[in-house]
């Protein structure tokens, strides 16, 4: 706001007598004092101001005057909410006070659009994260996050008796004897309520199959992002049932069991829109696992042809005995994560079979050099652009091959020094030098900062 309309506003505020004084600033500048009326500011403009705000700085903020406060329960500030419920005993992040949320679902519950849970690892928090949703009756939710901080939380919940609200929605649309826990009928509340969620994010809960049906009956035209990680109720027809219903879905994460030919066919057809986005966690299920079912190369294929910009993310977290099914056949995937150690042949399928990856990070590998498998995967797979290498071996000249072989289209280069051995070919002391002449640009390895 201008100086001249800031002074008027404040002659007409001092000579009205019925208009509480508000409260004044100074503002100096070129040795002039100018007094800066904050409670007049447009309420765009304390909106905004709003939204940079800490909740409980939003709320001390709000009790300034009338005209913030107004501003404090204007709808467009609540579209958008992150509940964080956590036990004093066992987290040190701070937790949304009891009181504001009750504030909140009795006053904007029917303004939030987005709506996230952080829940620590207490039963307490999991069952208040539930609480509320079984509130959320008279609300459109579009993004919905499920987020456990620690585990055990939602998964390890006692069977509750529903709340009144919650069994008067439920009992219309699913029979109450295929219940399995106080979070499935809660979250079914928001399904069923909310007739146009688009991006729904679940991690580590007892969601199940019944309720993705009760998802999808309610919200297939407008699901476009479905992230699922850890929920062992939830099966490979679970998620195809969304995939044949949701014609919009473009980003879906999931577990590899989840994972099927009939799911990528399904996504694959005619009718469903390009997949930008898929993510698949590749973890062993029970204790002991060995073999993973494989997928057909023709399903792939299918899934290539009708989106061929697609990102295929894999994750690993896999023992090196547990790789046998993976990377016999080519496999889209685009960037490629190993949590644990993997072995040299592995790599070397990954060389072969991968030739659209664009990123590849190694955790760890082992004492056998990987020089071999480097230069096959910089050879076959024309479009890798990021590196990270970690607790593995590689001399500096098969090193500096692989630079050599890729060239500038390297973007991201993390090469721990301790992965390098020098050989007779290339010292440490050269490596940098070397590898930047083939970048184009100024590198050196990563070093583990000592204390």
């Amino acid at each position: 706001m201008k100086r001249n309309n800031l002074s008027v506003v404040n002659k007409f505020v001092q000579s009205s007598p019925t208009v509480k004084q508000p409260k004044l600033g100074f503002y100096s500048s070129l040795n002039q004092t100018v007094l800066l009326d904050w409670g007049s500011l447009p309420h765009h403009v304390v909106l905004r101001i709003f939204q940079y705000l800490p909740l409980i700085d939003r709320a001390r903020a709000s009790s300034v005057c009338r005209r913030w406060n107004e501003v404090f329960h204007i709808p467009d500030l609540w579209r958008k909410f992150e509940f964080e419920l956590n036990q004093p005993a066992t987290s040190y992040f701070k937790s949304t006070h009891p009181d504001l949320i009750q504030q909140i679902i009795k006053r904007h519950a029917a303004h939030l659009q987005y709506v996230s849970f952080k829940v620590d690892s207490s039963t307490e928090s999991a069952e208040a994260a539930c609480d509320i949703l079984s509130q959320l009756v008279n609300c459109s939710i579009q993004t919905l996050g499920l987020i456990s901080t620690a585990k055990p939380s939602f998964m390890h919940m006692s069977k509750k008796s529903l709340d009144e609200t919650v069994h008067s929605w439920y009992k219309v649309v699913w029979n109450p004897d295929f219940l399995q826990s106080h979070f499935v009928s809660a979250l079914t509340v928001v399904f069923v309520n909310s007739k146009s969620l688009s991006s729904i994010k679940i991690e580590d809960t007892p969601v199940d199959d019944p309720s993705l049906k009760i998802l999808v009956a309610n919200n297939s035209d407008t699901l476009k992002l479905l992230k699922m990680s850890s929920c062992p109720h939830v099966s490979s027809d679970g998620i195809l049932c969304v995939a044949d219903h949701c014609q919009g879905l473009r980003e879906l994460a999931l577990n590899y069991y989840m994972l099927s030919d009939e799911l990528l066919l399904a996504l694959s057809s005619e009718t469903h829109v390009n997949l930008e986005h898929l993510r698949i966690d590749v973890v062993s299920e029970n204790p002991g696992q060995i073999e993973f079912h494989s997928i057909k190369k023709q399903s792939w294929d299918a899934l290539i042809k009708h989106s061929p910009g697609v990102d295929v993310v894999m994750y690993f977290f896999l023992y090196e005995e547990e790789f046998e099914t993976f990377f016999k056949e080519d496999t889209p995937v685009t960037h490629l994560y190993f949590g644990r150690s993997v072995s040299k042949a592995i790599l070397g399928r990954i060389g072969l079979h991968c030739p659209r990856l664009i990123e590849l990070v190694v955790c760890a590998n082992g004492l056998q050099a990987l020089d071999d498998e480097l230069i096959c995967i910089a050879k076959h797979c024309k479009h890798l652009t990021a590196l990270g290498l970690s607790e593995c071996e590689v001399s500096c000249s098969a090193f500096l091959e692989f630079v050599r072989l890729c060239g500038r289209r390297l973007t991201q280069l993390s090469i721990m020094e301790e992965v390098l051995i020098p050989d007779d070919d290339c010292s440490l002391d050269e490596i940098h030098t070397e590898v930047s002449k083939y970048l184009g640009r100024i590198w050196f390895p990563d070093v583990m900062p000592i204390w």
